[in-house]
């Protein structure tokens, strides 16, 4: 990072100092463990299993293997990962959002085993931990009492090294060995922790699975915001044109009550739109469907355009998600009408046969009007059929700019389908 320097009084100008952390490579990377909290709570996270162990030699030092053979029924609790990959997270990995570190409950034999072999590792690399705490630092002291001459010290090896004082140079040497045993030994544990915590194959796979649905959940909201704001602001636009433009009261009248009842409706939409947001649950059932078909083509017809619908079929045994879909398809379709093409003659046709819903919407391309390009509204078109399993076809025949779309109908293509 480049440092600006700071203008004084006189025009001299100051730079400040680097931090001393920061100047050198090699000087930086050796000491920075020291500053790093991260170092202190994975020491932490060593020490607490020894608490437990500490307490059971007070009762039987002698047999120190019962508590790593206690650790594996224990481990073999789904509950335990829990709340070890809770532990690891917050003391192994502080403040990585996206650690590598399962946090949910054992869910085959698979993790119960990593679980039981994570708690046996644990609990070594602890006891090594704890004994390098204590008598690293009580060698250091030893050390330089002994060499010199304040004791015959309580570690009887340093014997030989009494009255030698030149060995007090080599004091420093534990304190340096219990800070590379401390920084390696919360490295081994943090990489042991996302190997044998880790999310098995079926839970990445879950995980995958519910990100999915959550992309694929915003992706329709979009679409149903697209669909109904723009259309709804489309129509509001096109009539408050016209009724400038016109100059009658009767039409000015009519103008303002299409614009009403179209807002009305968006913000029925918006405020469902906006319940699914705040996690409240989607009422289906508010959605508009083919049914209400009707509603979209007046309220084009109010806007200008010359609307000949056809629908035949029985539209109200259209399973649901095809017919809300349908709605909104339609529904774009008129609005990328008015938008682009104005006051034309549409051809609206809603064939529903026991296998497929046909929509076809058909205007002229009016001289100078712009068609509609590869926007979101056309890609939006050819998601939603394409999610049910249908297709659309959308795009300029001859003079006229035609879209087709067909939907399955029957329950069995659209299982899974929302």
């Amino acid at each position: 990072m480049v440092r600006l320097p700071r203008l004084l009084a006189h025009g001299t100008t100051y730079t400040r100092p680097p931090h001393p952390l920061r100047r050198g490579t090699t000087y930086t990377r050796l000491l920075r463990p020291l500053v790093r909290g991260t170092t202190y709570t994975r020491l932490l996270h060593l020490w607490v299993p020894m608490l437990v162990v500490s307490v059971w030699f007070y009762i039987d030092m002698a047999d120190w293997w019962v508590p790593a053979a206690v650790l594996a029924p224990v481990g073999l609790v789904p509950a335990v990962r829990r709340g070890e990959g809770v532990q690891a997270r917050l003391l192994l990995t502080p403040g990585d959002a996206e650690a590598d570190i399962s946090v949910g409950p054992a869910a085959t034999w698979g993790d119960r085993l990593r679980t039981v072999v994570w708690l046996e590792v644990r609990m070594v690399l602890g006891a090594v931990t704890t004994v390098a705490c204590v008598w690293l630092p009580i060698l250091a002291y030893e050390l330089a009492r002994v060499t010199t001459g304040h004791g015959s010290g309580e570690i009887p090896a340093l014997g030989p090294l009494a009255g030698h004082g030149w060995w007090a140079a080599a004091v420093p040497v534990p304190l340096l060995v219990l800070y590379g045993v401390v920084v390696g030994l919360g490295a081994t544990a943090t990489a042991a922790a996302r190997a044998l915590l880790g999310p098995s194959a079926a839970e990445r796979l879950a995980a995958l699975e519910a990100r999915t649905e959550q992309l694929l959940e915003r992706t329709r909201i979009a679409r149903e915001l697209h669909d109904s704001i723009g259309h709804a602001l489309t129509v509001a636009v096109v009539q408050a044109g016209a009724a400038r433009a016109a100059g009658d009261a009767g039409f000015t009248d009519r103008a303002l009550q299409a614009i009403e009842e179209t807002g009305r409706a968006a913000l029925e939409d918006l405020e469902r739109v906006l319940g699914v947001l705040r996690e409240a649950p989607r009422p289906l059932s508010g959605r508009p469907t083919l049914a209400e078909a009707d509603r979209l083509l007046e309220s084009a017809r109010i806007s200008g355009a010359r609307v000949d619908a056809e629908v035949t079929g029985p539209v109200g045994s259209v399973p649901g998600p095809v017919s809300r879909e349908g709605y909104r398809i339609l529904q774009e379709a008129l609005t990328n009408v008015i938008r682009h093409a104005g006051p034309v003659p549409v051809r609206v046709r809603v064939d529903v046969t026991d296998t497929v819903v046909a929509l076809e919407v058909r205007n002229p391309l009016a001289a100078g009007a712009s068609a509609p390009g590869g926007g979101s509204g056309l890609r939006g078109m050819r998601e939603r059929a394409a999610l049910l399993g249908g297709r659309a076809h959308t795009g300029p025949e001859g003079h006229e700019w035609r879209v087709r779309v067909e939907l399955p109908s029957s329950g069995s293509t659209l299982a899974g389908c929302r």
